[in-house]
């Protein structure tokens, strides 16, 4: 047995302070190690101690193993747990640790190493008797292998995944997949195999100790995705008949047992609308979404991770289970444009209702360009599927959440939406319904209302006819002011008492009740700088008061293409130049920001009149890229 007293997490965000969190619980020392955009993060503030990595950038600071083992020794840990991503899976990382004299908190490197390429992993699989998919050569491929799933070898995460429809595409495809898994994790292999149409994305968690006992605790349904990263995950996964429960079950402890797997790992399967399951991958490493088999299972896997490491021996078979799980992702992202991720300062983070929020984040902290988008992971356990996903949505539809854009209304309604409430799910549910869960905005005339009367209210200890209007000199004349939200722009007109369909009850600050078609309302509203944010049960909206005098220079030339976030410019198409002549849709440029790939495309088909960037070089929020002139209509 050995007996830790000191951890190093070699990560950042969420899953270290979800880490930290259980040292401490066992009564462990916690070390962090930080970059330089990280010095302040939540991680940071929450460990025992910190390290620096000096840069910013994955590769020079989380993804140097060398400076993590360095960290480790500095500090006087005596174990480092890898959390996930990054160096989680990386097989060199893990014997490095084990060469100082420090515990790694996860299973064997060999065992990483015979699960670290997919394509690898697959053919001992097929050994072990695990259900495959069969490989398509894209050398070879013909359009009745279509459609084709592109992934990387190495590494996971949806990074290095292309879905091709088309032959004439492919080649494109493949070029760009191994870029970003390239980029990503250093090895730009890519395989194919045919792509499921409406097949769904279930795994099995399983935890082995080093005494040949295997655990495969449930199963895990997490097919409601986005670039092939998951959103909403669920256990157990709801609608399996219980032979194929166990044929999961059988296949993932054939899995651990075929690599001498010990600690906690996934096996991830496809289960086709016909009920069949095939082998996609196993993850050498702590989920994400994890916390939903904690939930129904009551126990805590990163304690019995690091009980494991010390050699304790797990009970010859798991607790049994009880009710039901939701998780969901809270991004900073914009899924009405193609997910488009944010940055920038978190004003608010408040989610109310007895739910499990992981979070790496708290108010007034930043959100940066090189990392996930994720700011938390909101958890929620009842009974029943029903219950468990309805708490969810109300604590979602319920959150605070400002200064950045969010998936929020897109989980709200994602939960409620008839399909995923009768349990139909399948990894093609937003490329059906992403249009109807982000469109139909709530109206934010009672909300755009509430704010004006908010920033003209004196505070909430003036006397009620005081703040229903009494602070003005002509009380009848209509007030206005004007804001923009979702890029319109409002004019709101207001009398102090009398509103068509609306009535004043109560306004202060922070605080705006009305009558709105003869319901009473409450809008809770907070000032940042030039941004008022108002939460209703009607929904959330953000305004951005528009000056009265706006700024000329605000004003770019037709054709501008302004950078939607920051970023890295990773390529340019290729003889791209001023001159150049464009087509509408073609790809110009390639930003790569928050680990993933974005195109920059051509507004309408004309001439590049001017390029303002080139490869490698950082841009910011809204920065002049290029612009192309629009050719003439016929």
């Amino acid at each position: 047995m050995t007996n830790l007293t000191s951890l190093l997490v070699a990560n950042r965000g969420e899953i270290a302070v979800r880490i930290f969190r259980t040292a401490r619980a066992l009564g462990l020392a916690t070390v962090a190690v930080h970059s330089d955009p990280d010095a302040d993060a939540l991680h940071v503030r929450d460990a025992d101690a910190a390290v620096r990595l000096p840069g910013a950038a994955p590769a020079d600071t989380y993804l140097r193993g060398d400076l993590v083992i360095k960290a480790a020794l500095a500090a006087g840990a005596d174990a480092v747990h890898p959390g996930y991503g990054f160096l989680s899976e990386n097989a060199d990382f893990a014997r490095e640790v084990l060469a100082a004299g420090l515990t790694w908190i996860g299973p064997p490197p060999e065992a990483i190493e015979a699960m670290a390429s997919k394509t690898r992993a697959k053919e001992l699989m097929r050994t072990a008797g695990v259900p495959l998919l069969d490989p398509v050569d894209p050398a070879t491929a013909t359009p009745a292998d279509l459609p084709l799933l592109l992934k990387a070898a190495a590494g996971g995460g949806g990074r290095g995944m292309r879905v091709v429809r088309d032959l004439d595409q492919l080649e494109e495809a493949l070029d760009a997949a191994s870029a970003e898994a390239r980029s990503a994790f250093g090895d730009g292999e890519v395989f194919a195999e045919p792509y499921v149409e409406r097949g769904r994305h279930v795994e099995v968690q399983i935890l082995a100790d080093t005494h040949g006992t295997v655990w495969a605790l449930g199963t895990r349904d997490c097919s409601l995705q986005r670039r092939h990263q998951k959103v909403i995950e669920e256990a157990p996964a709801p609608g399996l008949p219980e032979s194929l429960r166990e044929t999961l079950r059988t296949a993932a402890v054939a899995a651990a047992r075929a690599v001498s797997y010990e600690g906690a790992g996934t096996v991830e399967f496809l289960v086709t609308a016909d009920g069949r399951p095939y082998f996609l991958e196993m993850n050498t490493r702590l989920q994400v979404e994890h916390p939903v088999t904690e939930a129904v299972f009551d126990l805590d896997l990163v304690a019995l991770q690091l009980r494991v490491a010390e050699g304790a021996a797990l009970p010859p078979a798991p607790p049994q289970p009880t009710g039901h799980a939701v998780e969901a992702r809270l991004y900073a992202e914009d899924p009405a444009q193609d997910w488009r991720p944010q940055t920038g300062t978190l004003h608010t983070l408040a989610i109310p209702g007895a739910v499990r929020v992981d979070t790496g984040f708290t108010a007034g902290d930043t959100v940066g360009i090189h990392y996930d988008p994720m700011l938390a992971k909101v958890v929620a356990h009842a009974p029943t599927r029903a219950e468990a996903v309805r708490a969810l949505a109300a604590a979602l539809a319920g959150a605070r959440v400002h200064g950045l854009t969010t998936n929020r209304e897109l989980l709200v309604r994602s939960l409620r939406h008839p399909e995923f409430a009768a349990g139909q799910l399948d990894t093609g549910f937003y490329d059906r319904h992403l249009d109807t869960l982000t469109g139909d905005n709530p109206d934010p005339t009672p909300a755009a209302l509430a704010a004006a009367l908010a920033e003209a209210a004196p505070g909430p200890d003036a006397p009620l006819a005081t703040r229903l209007g009494g602070w003005r000199n002509l009380r009848s004349q209509p007030q206005t002011r004007r804001y923009t939200t979702a890029g319109t722009e409002y004019e709101v007109q207001y009398h102090p008492v009398n509103h068509p369909g609306i009535r004043v009850l109560d306004a202060t600050p922070t605080l705006v009740t009305l009558e709105v078609e003869g319901i009473r309302r409450a809008f809770h509203v907070k000032h940042n700088s030039n941004e008022i944010y108002v939460d209703s049960a009607l929904g959330a909206h953000t305004f951005t008061r528009v000056p009265r005098f706006p700024d000329p220079q605000d004003r770019t030339e037709p054709g501008s293409l302004l950078a939607p976030m920051p970023g890295t410019v990773v390529r340019v198409a290729e003889g791209l130049a001023p001159g150049s002549p464009v087509t509408a849709g073609s790809p110009l440029l390639w930003l790569e920001a928050m680990k993933m790939e974005h195109r920059i495309l051509a507004p309408a088909s004309g001439t590049l009149t001017a390029l303002h960037v080139a490869t490698g070089q950082q841009v910011e929020f809204g920065a002049l890229l290029a612009v192309v002139q629009e050719e003439p209509q016929a």
